[in-house]
This record gives C-alpha cells, sequence and structure tokens, in this order.
C-alpha cells in the first residue's frame, strides 16, 4: 500500500507536459509544469511548507502561534493549508483586488482575512504597500510570525525540488526555463537548482507589460494577480536572469483560456503570462531548443474575475 502520511506529503512531484496545440510552427518545444495538481492548486504549497518549516526550526515560530502574511490569495491559501495541518492560526491580510475564488479558500482552510479596498480592482504599488503594513502590524502582536513572503529566503528553498523535478523529468535536455515574478523566489530556487547541472541554462523572467518595472519602465496598474508588485522585490536578482519579457494583462488572459480550450489544461492568468514569453522566447530559438515553464496554478481559483466570467 501506498498512503501518504497527511497532506504536506502530496506537495510536489507535479507533472511536466508538452504543448501541443497553442504552440506555433517553427517554435521551440514548451513543456509546462503543472502546479496545479499541488493541494491547494498552486505551486506556493512548496514555498508556504518551506517558510513554515524554516520557522519552527529556529524557534520564530512556536506551537500555538499565529502566523502572519500579505498575499493576493495563492500564498494565502498554501499557508492555511500548512497552518491547518500544523496546528496554527493564521492572519491573512488581502484585497478586493483579488479573485474571490482565492479568498474563500483561504477561509475554507481557516484563515482569518482583513481586506484592504482598492481602487478599481486592480493591482498597484499602493496597494501592495498598504497590505504589507497592515501584515506588519499584525506581525507586531505578542506569539505572532510575519512570514513576510517578499524577504522571507527561507521560500527559495522551497523551490529546489521544482527545479530538481524538472531536470529529471526533461531527462537533463533543457535550454530555458521561464518564470514570472512575484517574490522571486521560484525563479531564484528552480534556476539554482537547474543551473548546478546545466551553468549555461538560459534563464527568462516574466512580468506584466503595463507595470514592467523590471524591464526599467514606470509602476502601472494591471490584473495579473501574484506578479507585478510595482517595484523590484526585495529577492529580485537581475543577474540571475538573460533577459525579461513583458507581457499585457488582457494576452496573458487570452493565452490562459486558450490553454484551457485548445490544452485541456486549467490554470491561471500568470500561467497564461509565462506560456506566452515561452513561445515568444521559443520562435527566437527554434525548433531543436526546448523550454519549460511553470503553469503556476489551477484555472479554478479565477472563476470568479473575467479571465472566466465572459
Amino acid at each position: 500500500m501506498d498512503i501518504s502520511d497527511g497532506v504536506l506529503t502530496a506537495v510536489g512531484n507535479t507533472p511536466l507536459v508538452r504543448l501541443r496545440r497553442v504552440v506555433p510552427s517553427g517554435c521551440a518545444e514548451i513543456l509546462v509544469k503543472v502546479e496545479g495538481r499541488n493541494p491547494t492548486g498552486s505551486m506556493k504549497d512548496r514555498m508556504a511548507q518551506a517558510m513554515i518549516a524554516g520557522a519552527e526550526s529556529d524557534g520564530r515560530l512556536r506551537p500555538g502561534g499565529t502566523v502572519v502574511e500579505y498575499t493576493g490569495g495563492s500564498t494565502g491559501a498554501s499557508l492555511a493549508l500548512v497552518c491547518a495541518a500544523r496546528g496554527y492560526r493564521l492572519r491573512i491580510v488581502s484585497s478586493d483586488a483579488f479573485s474571490q475564488d482565492k479568498l474563500l479558500q483561504m477561509a475554507a482552510f481557516g484563515a482569518e482575512l482583513t481586506l484592504i479596498p482598492s481602487e478599481g480592482r486592480v493591482i498597484t504599488r499602493a496597494l501592495i504597500l498598504s497590505m504589507i503594513e497592515a501584515a506588519e502590524e499584525f506581525g507586531r502582536e505578542p506569539g505572532a510570525y510575519w512570514t513576510d513572503q517578499l524577504n522571507n529566503a527561507d521560500s527559495v528553498a522551497g523551490y529546489h525540488p521544482m527545479g530538481e523535478e524538472i531536470w529529471e523529468q526533461t531527462g537533463g535536455r533543457i535550454d530555458a526555463f521561464v518564470q514570472s515574478i512575484g517574490t522571486a523566489a521560484s525563479l531564484r530556487g528552480a534556476t539554482a537548482a537547474l543551473r548546478r547541472h546545466r551553468p549555461g541554462l538560459r534563464v527568462v523572467a516574466v512580468e506584466p507589460a503595463e507595470s514592467a518595472v523590471l524591464s526599467g519602465g514606470r509602476p502601472g496598474a494591471h490584473r495579473i494577480e501574484g506578479i507585478g508588485i510595482g517595484y523590484p522585490p526585495p529577492m529580485w536578482d537581475p543577474t540571475l536572469v538573460d533577459e525579461i519579457v513583458p507581457v499585457a494583462t488582457a494576452d496573458a488572459e487570452e493565452m490562459a483560456r486558450r490553454l484551457a480550450r485548445e490544452e485541456g489544461l486549467f490554470a491561471g492568468t500568470s500561467s497564461g503570462a509565462n506560456v506566452l514569453a515561452a513561445i515568444r522566447v521559443g520562435q527566437r530559438l527554434g525548433p531543436a531548443a526546448r523550454i519549460a515553464t511553470l503553469l503556476v496554478d489551477s484555472g479554478l481559483k479565477y472563476l470568479s474575475t473575467g479571465v472566466y466570467r465572459r
């Protein structure tokens, strides 16, 4: 018998799938890591588990403590899963700018939500900073531990296994890795593992075209949840990437819909941005190349948004 000892053992070891219909002729082979197969439907289960384990190991988080975080939803749901499994209270700061599905999922796992109102339900630098300020205040309360995802290096280690999985699943044949930038932990963690095997791997970062600050542009409002906070995140390291590809929200949403209709892969908007960026890179590298990217979460987290409510 193969019986898992608790839900957290189900994190990781997600499938790697070749795209067949959305990739144009003459393009490189595009492989997607289906992170929606994690327990909450997101790759963030990896980082949440790593952040809680790291805090437990050095005493920052003690039995009976309260975990605090600001989040657009996926990190919050992942933390809520881990806290439910490990027996911690969780206080989440979020906003009405993010998917109602994500907010409901966090609450279903037992998270206590504080919502910061947004202007026009779009993601802006000001909104992110307001969320951070509220979470920092909650984190000062007795017995509280603020995971502080933008600065928490424990999260990077949570993505090392993802890079190793990609290496093993590709049989060591991979030319480029593409990932969108939220905290930058997933790009750093996966890249570190992949480049241990192949130092010359091409690494491509993705950001919203409306807020292309990593490319030297000005911050702006967009609707690609989980990425594009309006300023370079503290864990961002530009020396790790070979190029940055900006993708417009509307184009990312359309690719997410195409993935569902044409590939049977149900994912969110940042996943659409990843695939579109991978295709753009793949058209330059040509059909002999192989590119891996991430479907970072499940489309079930976006049913109430304009991506799928049409």
